[in-house]
């Protein structure tokens, strides 16, 4: 350190005491009065302070008047379906129902023999089992010896001939064609013999059925009181869904004519 920095290190303690005597004086009271000074030239402005905390809430105030009811939105988009909740319990059990109508199932049935006496059948021709036993549904021809289908389905027909003093044979036709044939010999013998055969036919409406003699020399087709020639047939099942034959109905069951 220089002696001049010394020397004014000293002197600095001097000076702080003397202007503190200064101002002591200045606050004594003077008689006479000065005049204000010029103000200063404005200070420059000072930093933004640091933000002050926050006030306490206000008291509630009192409720507002109800808003006007505003537009409805849009709809907004579907949701994702749900899982499929877990089964009810069963209800109670309904009231009985009233009694329904029966279902009457179709009917075609017929049976018919050869009357005594007979002429010989003709060859190629139906043989006509003249005497009905049974054909309620009027589905067999007694004129024609033909059975003529109107309730669609499968039929069983058979024929159970008596052969005397020749030979038989004899063919079940469906529609021209040969069904079945049968054959009989006769050998001379003093009494009568027997002669049966049977088919199952699938028949649609307008079908026609029948018997007829197929060989001349094979013609003993026989009756008599004690001995009989007949021809059956009868339905089995019917295919009524498939036909519109069953549309309407009698009371009876059988197909409308």
């Amino acid at each position: 350190m220089t002696a001049f920095q010394l020397w004014m290190l000293c002197l600095f303690p001097i000076l702080l005491i003397h202007l503190s005597y200064q101002l002591e004086d200045n606050k004594i009271s003077s008689i006479c009065s000065g005049q204000p000074g010029i103000p200063g030239t404005p200070g420059v402005h000072g930093s933004l302070g640091q933000p002050g905390r926050d006030g306490r809430d206000g008291r509630d105030g009192a409720p507002g008047e109800k808003g006007e009811k505003g537009e409805r939105g849009e709809p907004g988009v579907a949701g994702a379906r749900g899982i499929i909740g877990d089964r009810g319990d069963p209800g109670e059990k309904g009231e009985r129902g009233q009694q329904g109508e029966c279902a009457v199932a179709p009917k075609s049935a017929f049976s018919a023999k050869l009357s005594e006496g007979s002429s010989m059948p003709v060859v190629a021709e139906a043989v006509r089992f003249d005497k009905v036993l049974l054909n309620d549904q009027g589905d067999y021809n007694a004129e024609t010896g033909r059975f003529t289908c109107r309730v669609p389905g499968v039929y069983y027909f058979t024929v159970h001939a008596t052969v005397y003093r020749s030979s038989l044979q004899f063919d079940l036709m469906k529609n021209g064609h040969i069904a079945a044939s049968y054959f009989q010999f006769y050998g001379n013998w003093p009494k009568p013999v027997s002669l049966s055969g049977g088919s199952l036919l699938h028949l649609v409406p307008g079908d026609t059925v029948w018997v007829q003699m197929g060989l001349s020399e094979y013609s003993g087709l026989y009756s008599s009181p004690k001995t009989d020639s007949t021809f059956t047939g009868f339905l089995i099942y019917s295919d009524w869904k498939n036909s519109a034959v069953f549309a309407d109905l009698p009371g009876d069951g059988t197909p409308a004519t």
